[in-house]
């Protein structure tokens, strides 16, 4: 009986974790995460996302700071870290630029 009941009790207690997570108290808590897709700053491979043609997705860019491959960061990190909000030609290492 005891252990049923200490099943059940886990059981519930996970259930409103799940709840928790997906209420839009976390969701809040997202924006003042903001990201942005920064251009021209990821290493070959370490990319989150669009790395040109030929290429699926993320950690396919085949070459450090390719300009066509982004990774996310924090809104307004992109230019500081020397990177751009849109893609680019080349792979110039990036500049880090004074805010």
């Amino acid at each position: 009986m005891k252990s049923t009941l200490s099943i059940a009790t886990a059981a519930a207690a996970l259930g409103a974790a799940a709840l928790l997570a997906a209420s839009p108290a976390s969701a809040a808590g997202e924006t003042a995460g903001a990201k942005e897709k920064c251009y021209g700053i990821a290493l070959s491979g370490k990319n989150d996302c669009a790395a040109g043609p030929g290429t699926s997705c993320s950690g396919t860019s085949t070459v450090d700071y390719q300009g066509n491959a982004w990774k996310y960061v924090a809104v307004g990190a992109c230019v500081k870290q020397g990177g751009t909000l849109k893609a680019h030609a080349g792979n110039a290492r990036p500049v880090p630029r004074a805010s």
